[in-house]
């Protein structure tokens, strides 16, 4: 919306009104993919929409401990500001908060008027434009995973319930308070999209489905969807994470993604029923980017020290190169549905993962393989995991930030204005890792050495 159309905001401030609203939260991603935001008066939104909000631009570069990473353009340039705008297009009443509604903000650089290098929802729009220049709009479908903790008597986050072995169902029996049929039933309320949920493979670890819409749109609903499941949870003393791996004795959590693409007419450009495996060019050749492109792309699939200990063998979390046919012991995995729904599915990615950051490798990988026009290999047979038939993933934080920054046609795609910043921050991480104590240390070390 612009901020020039006092009729359009006015009319946004009567419906407000009248709805008995008179807070808007204003928010957008940083680059991990936390919600920042601000709680407006109505009668102050003119002022927000005409001027924006200013917050520190050294806000993509505080980690979640609260530390300030010496990001170029934060600390050395004093600090500057970036000015937040609330989109009023993105406006949904919180069931969960009465008289409050919720807007995504658009984010600027004020000393440019262009939008923040560090933007996460900028960065996808500018790789969509490049894929819009070559007649493709990525149609995306997210699914993400969660498991939701307690705090124990000694205060330390337990899983909310032990129960094992209750896969794919739903109901008390591993659910005793049942948390997803109000997370459900909440989240259907705001309208972001939620179609399904279920319990998942570990003792209080969920799933819930996103429909599929364009990849902006869905990569808005992700966000919108992983600070709501965060905020609900806290409203009941719980701690709802999407750290990759969190337990141990437990698998990790994913965030897949499953694409399509459609071209110019608004048809599906990755089904041909003449085409190998019913698959048009497009999709194998889009297919091959990603294989091609995956090294760097698991900087921002796996964006953690953490996500690397979510794979390893027999994990159904990829740490191969590979793709199949209906096949979820490979990386990419094309569904068996054709027509309209011909699409592929990476597994790639955890829950960790910004959904903007992760939305906009994906499509820059695919991008870059239509572009090139190559064929994958043949689609792996049977169960993978066996390193003697596909090249391994980046194994740890460290080297997958080495292959982004070494894939210099991806990183072109990106822009060098967000990926510098991104592993400024990101090796900030890893450094900051190397250095502390872990418990494990102590129990290994302490009392033999």
């Amino acid at each position: 919306m612009s901020a020039h159309d006092p009729a359009t905001l006015r009319q946004s401030i009567d419906r407000l009104t009248a709805s008995g609203t008179d807070v808007v939260r204003v928010a957008y991603p940083d680059l991990i993919g936390t919600d920042r935001a601000r709680d407006v008066l109505v009668g102050q939104l003119p002022t927000a929409v005409e001027h924006g909000l200013a917050f520190c631009r050294a806000v993509y570069h505080t980690s979640p401990r609260g530390d300030v990473v010496p990001v170029p353009g934060g600390l050395d340039a004093g600090l500057p500001d970036i000015t937040v705008r609330p989109d009023l297009d993105t406006l949904l009443p919180l069931p969960w908060e009465p008289g409050v509604a919720w807007c995504l903000g658009e984010v600027t650089d004020p000393a440019t008027g262009r939008p923040a290098p560090e933007s996460p929802r900028d960065l996808l729009r500018s790789v969509l434009d490049r894929c819009a220049e070559h007649g493709l709009h990525p149609i995306v479908g997210p699914e993400l995973e969660y498991f939701l903790c307690s705090p124990g008597a000694d205060g330390a986050w337990r899983r909310y319930t032990e129960a094992t072995g209750h896969i794919y169902t739903a109901g008390r029996r591993a659910d005793p308070d049942n948390h997803l049929l109000r997370t459900l039933r909440a989240l259907h309320g705001l309208g972001i999209g939620v179609t399904n949920g279920n319990h998942e493979f570990d003792g209080a670890q969920f799933e819930i489905n996103l429909d599929h819409s364009d990849a902006l749109d869905a990569a808005d609903r992700a966000f919108r969807f992983k600070a709501a499941v965060k905020e609900l949870a806290r409203a009941e003393n719980r701690l709802a994470t999407f750290m990759a791996k969190p337990f141990n004795d437990a698998g990790g959590s994913g965030f897949h993604l499953h694409m399509s693409c459609d071209d110019d007419r608004e048809h599906n450009a990755f089904d041909d029923p003449g085409g190998a495996f019913g698959l048009s060019g497009t999709a194998r050749h889009a297919i091959a980017g990603i294989l091609a492109h995956a090294p760097a792309l698991a900087a921002l699939a796996n964006p953690t020290v953490n996500s690397y200990k979510r794979f390893g063998p027999d994990t159904l979390a990829p740490w191969l190169i590979d793709w199949g046919l209906d096949n979820r012991s490979a990386m990419v995995r094309v569904p068996p549905e054709r027509g309209p729904a011909a699409r592929f599915e990476l597994r790639l990615g955890d829950a960790s993962a910004n959904p903007y950051l992760l939305v906009a490798g994906t499509a820059a990988a695919a991008l870059l393989g239509v572009v090139a026009g190559e064929e994958p290999p043949a689609p792996l047979e049977g169960y993978g995991y066996d390193a003697a038939r596909a090249a391994v993933l980046p194994t740890n934080l460290s080297a997958a930030l080495d292959a982004l920054e070494a894939d210099t046609d991806l990183t072109e795609v990106l822009g060098k204005e967000f990926t510098a910043p991104f592993l400024s921050y990101k090796r900030d991480e890893v450094e900051r890792f190397h250095r502390h104590v872990t418990d494990w240390e102590f129990t290994e070390y302490a009392h033999h050495l």
